[in-house]
């Protein structure tokens, strides 16, 4: 009978080496799988294109195609990322703080690698290699599990990750792919107590759903990404279109894509047909009432519906816009609240107490001021790569770059202190 446990026992193993390894050595390795990952870029995009191909025979949509793609302008993006986590600095011993104690015990608290990790995610090849340069610069072992429809393009990237490990005397065993395609796998992860540190899923609801109801392990959960972008009356409305565009149509696969847009009644019938205008031919959109008469005659080859209840609860990852009007702040913060995710959310807006109010009253690991929800990103703030956004409120929130792979330790120095 198939088993991870050998894997399980490797990757713990290895992670006991690399816990002790420098900076020096830990970043000479990932440079040198950059090199590894830079070096076979053919074999890569063939990989992929065999993904590729079977996901169009299967039916995939084209938004999610994009999600598994991978080209030479997205591996520079992977590499780039590699890149950034080496020139950070390096998480693990670090003094966040010290004292000393009445009885002359000396008391700090360092930070120490999280342990091994396991992440579930779907598509998205980049994530394999995103997901091990956190993890080793942390000192941590990882075991990738990544789904069916990329399984191809993953064993080449971890094969050529490992062929780096190698070449620059790296922990070659401190990175895994669960390769069957069985759901077993699934299972046996999330019941790997005592194997496993910590299990991250990244992909859509049912996934995260499944992980988080079933895992015996401890969780880092990231969310789906029902966005919103709410716009106040006194937006600057074509700057308002412009980041409501960006928000929708820049990657419309992306978890921090804007979903639902909330728009205050007085700013609909200046917005809103602006707005159909831009979208028409581009993105459907599905509007209560008050939105549809702002809109007016429609504009030809707008697709517009009739918005139903089930669309605010909806992440489309589609190229599929819910607009929502309501006629006070409290009650866009109200409804953001209740159908939000938790992930990222917009107001547009010159008043700067509106912007507060929304800043502070809104649940959500990221809240934005006057800019496109699609920043909430770790690359793009700063990490490099990201194992994942989440949306809970313990241990780690928003984008999740090498702190979230690490965890405290408190180191006790005495000269022979008892306790009466």
């Amino acid at each position: 009978m198939y088993s991870l446990d050998p894997v399980f026992d490797t990757l713990r193993t290895a992670q006991a080496r690399l816990a002790l390894e420098s900076r020096h050595t830990k970043d000479k390795a990932l440079q040198a799988v950059m090199n590894a990952l830079d070096s076979n870029r053919g074999p890569l995009c063939k990989a992929n294109e065999a993904d590729i191909l079977k996901a169009r025979k299967a039916g995939m949509k084209e938004v999610l195609i994009d999600r598994l793609s991978l080209d030479h302008t997205r591996i520079d993006g992977i590499l780039e990322g590699i890149a950034t986590v080496i020139h950070q600095d390096d998480p693990i011993g670090k003094v966040r703080k010290g004292w000393t104690l009445p009885n002359g015990l000396l008391v700090e608290q360092r930070t120490v690698a999280l342990g091994v990790a396991a992440i579930i995610y779907e598509s998205r090849p980049n994530v394999t290699v995103d997901a091990f340069s956190l993890a080793y610069k942390a000192g941590c072992a990882i075991l990738l599990r990544g789904s069916s429809s990329a399984l191809e393009s993953n064993r080449a990237l971890v094969g050529i990750i490992k062929q780096g490990l190698e070449a620059g005397g790296g922990i070659v065993e401190a990175v895994a792919l669960a390769q069957s395609g069985s759901r077993d796998e699934v299972e046996e992860i999330l019941n790997a107590r005592g194997k496993i540190d910590v299990v991250i899923p990244r992909g859509g609801k049912e996934l995260i759903r499944r992980v988080v109801d079933h895992a015996r392990i401890p969780v880092i959960e990231t969310g789906e990404g029902n966005c919103h972008i709410y716009v106040e009356p006194s937006a600057d409305i074509p700057n308002a279109v412009a980041i409501i565009e960006n928000a929708k149509i820049q990657k419309p696969g992306a978890c921090n894509a804007v979903e639902t847009l909330v728009v205050h009644r007085d700013a609909g019938t200046a917005l809103l047909p602006l707005l159909a205008q831009r979208f028409a031919g581009k993105v459907e959109l599905r509007c209560d009432g008050p939105s549809r008469r702002a809109i007016g005659t429609p504009p030809p080859g707008l697709v517009l519906k009739d918005a139903v209840m089930e669309d605010w609860e909806t992440e489309f990852l589609d190229y599929i816009l819910a607009v929502k009007t309501v006629d006070t702040l409290e009650e866009a913060i109200d409804f953001i609240n209740r159908y939000g995710t938790k992930h990222s959310e917009a107001i547009l807006t010159k008043d700067l107490k509106a912007a507060e109010a929304f800043s502070r009253r809104v649940d959500a690991a990221c809240v934005y001021t006057n800019a496109s929800t699609r920043f909430t990103d770790g690359g793009v703030f700063g990490f490099g790569a990201e194992l994942g956004i989440s949306t809970q409120k313990f241990h780690a929130r928003g984008p999740m770059g090498l702190e979230a792979l690490t965890t405290i330790q408190y180191r006790i120095a005495g000269s022979g202190q008892i306790r009466v």
